[in-house]
């Protein structure tokens, strides 16, 4: 834990978003301890909003898509269906343990042989430039430290062809200070150990990174979800 106090950021796009306080490494780790366990914890919640990124997403046969924070492969096979097998999924996530439980998730669906997995952080992804028609992310955004997020999508972005499509799925702002929003914050400013993300603006992030906005959501679990897709401009 860094301070009992939040560190506000130094960008004026993301007013009142807190800081990150764990490493990559602590991230890591802390993914790794609950891989086995995070559907448990997690899937009631966050499948539907998943759900419908993906249903905004629209991949194709024959398309190539990433997800970036693949976790336990659900979305990801997903995709590998919708692709089919002359497209692409690719599965990308920094903990080992998550896409130990993704694989073998694969193996049950009867797609391992369609979507292949690299342990890697979203900030660096072993793609080619402009390799990819379309990009996907859930619960994963809000995990890198505000300085961070810019940097993050420039990387997406690099990795997109031009017009390909990008949904993120995160937790968000947007829709104001409502009790469990500030609850949810109070609890990762004071035990980060346990709640390491936080709420971001998604929409605002994305234009700011220069992405176009094709159409946003904002749903509710327990926090404010934004469900935005956009693309990338062509030159």
């Amino acid at each position: 834990m860094v301070g009992s106090e939040a560190v506000e950021p130094t960008d004026p796009a993301q007013p009142g978003v807190q800081r990150v306080f764990q490493t990559r490494e602590q991230r890591r780790a802390f993914y790794d301890k609950i891989s086995r366990v995070y559907d448990l914890l997690a899937d009631h919640s966050e499948a539907p909003m998943r759900e419908r990124g993906l249903e905004l997403l629209a991949a194709r046969r024959g398309e190539s898509v990433a997800e970036v924070g693949c976790g336990t492969g659900h979305c990801l096979a997903a995709l590998a269906r919708a692709v089919g097998a002359a497209g692409l999924a690719l599965g990308v996530d920094l903990s080992p343990g998550m896409l130990a439980q993704a694989s073998d998730w694969l193996e049950r669906e009867g797609l391992a042989g369609r979507a292949a997995l690299a342990c890697a952080d979203g900030a660096g992804l072993p793609l080619a430039d402009e390799g990819l028609d379309a990009l996907f992310a859930s619960f994963t955004l809000e995990l890198f430290d505000t300085p961070e997020i810019p940097l993050v999508l420039s990387e997406w972005a690099r990795v997109l062809r031009p017009g390909g499509r990008i949904v993120v799925v995160g937790m968000s702002r947007a829709g104001g200070p409502e009790p469990m929003l500030r609850l949810y914050e109070w609890t990762h400013r004071h035990f980060p150990n346990f709640v390491d993300c936080r709420p971001i603006f998604v929409q605002r992030a994305l234009e700011d990174a220069g992405f176009a906005t094709l159409g946003s959501e904002l749903l509710h679990m327990w926090v404010p979800v934004e469900i935005v897709l956009a693309h990338k401009a062509r030159p």
